[in-house]
């Protein structure tokens, strides 16, 4: 044996940025939804959502993450996401993907693209066609940090709190009152808390540093 440790898996959270027909918006709402539920059956699968870029916008934002690249592709290549694109070819297009590793996949910016127009005879003006602005880095690793405390220190309270209705939990031995804490607070995380804290933070971890 040559000693060679196995490469370390690390989860993958993938942007995308779609154009939404805007007179379609109430069918591409539930289209939305039905590949988030869609994908939140396969293994691997921890955790997604959608925004849209704003009330009047056409541009609509769709992230997931899995555990890894394998568990990313058994989705990206399933009989049921080709089903599900194939159903809003009618209403929505895909203009950029992007994949990010590590916890700063959760809070990259969405991808900012704007159209401008040229006008007959003006030369200085650009040409039509979507323009790709940089995107903005991940927040400084200090705000994620805070991001992910504010999400974690209310959770464990209040699953510290009601543990403590649990008959003798409190006479576990200590590696078993955390194992059970963990597995039950990691999913609650993952799926909710720290999606949500993230969008409620957006304009602050979008900020300088």
């Amino acid at each position: 044996m040559d000693g060679m440790a196995e490469p370390v898996a690390h989860p993958i959270t993938v942007a995308i940025e779609r154009r939404i027909d805007p007179s379609r918006t109430v069918e591409a709402t539930s289209w939305m939804q039905a590949g988030t539920d869609l994908a939140a059956g396969f293994a691997g699968f921890l955790g997604s959502g959608w925004v849209r870029a704003g009330e009047g916008s056409d541009l609509w934002y769709m992230l997931y993450r899995f555990r890894d690249i394998p568990t990313l592709e058994a989705w990206e290549d399933s009989p049921q996401r080709s089903w599900w694109l194939d159903s809003g070819r009618a209403f929505a297009s895909e203009v950029r993907v992007e994949r990010r590793t590590g916890i700063e996949g959760w809070f990259d910016a969405p991808f900012a693209t704007h159209v401008e127009s040229r006008h007959p005879g003006h030369a200085t003006s650009p040409v039509t066609g979507p323009v790709q602005q940089p995107i903005p880095a991940a927040p400084p690793r200090w705000k994620q940090a805070v991001t992910i405390w504010l999400g974690f220190f209310p959770t464990n309270l209040l699953a510290s709190w009601l543990l403590g209705f649990v008959p003798g939990f409190a006479e576990w031995p200590l590696i078993a009152r955390v194992l059970l804490s963990t597995a039950l607070l990691t999913p609650v995380m993952t799926y909710a808390v720290l999606p949500w804290v993230t969008r409620m933070l957006r304009p602050w971890l979008q900020r300088g540093a």
